[in-house]
């Protein structure tokens, strides 16, 4: 039976938790990680784990989405002045 711990970091939806990197012939080992770590991040694994580290209440959720909305919005308004 699964702990609360592990369940905790499971994937959301159907997509898979882990990246993988398949070595090209003759590739450099830290080409293959460099690819790796891109592959990583734009996956979001680490953001993912960071949000899903405290229990965030859905209204917070909301608030902070919110908040961000309306920053970007201002940031373009005042992009669109210039």
């Amino acid at each position: 039976m699964m702990s609360y711990q592990d369940r905790k970091f499971m994937p959301k939806g159907n997509r898979p938790s882990h990246v993988t990197v398949i070595p090209k012939r003759n590739e450099h080992p830290d080409k293959l990680i460099k690819r790796f770590m891109r592959k990583f991040k734009k996956a979001g694994v680490l953001d993912e784990l960071r949000e899903r580290r405290f229990y965030e209440k859905p209204s917070t959720k909301r608030r902070k989405k919110r908040k961000q909305r309306e920053r970007v919005l201002r940031k373009l308004a005042e992009n669109s002045d210039q």
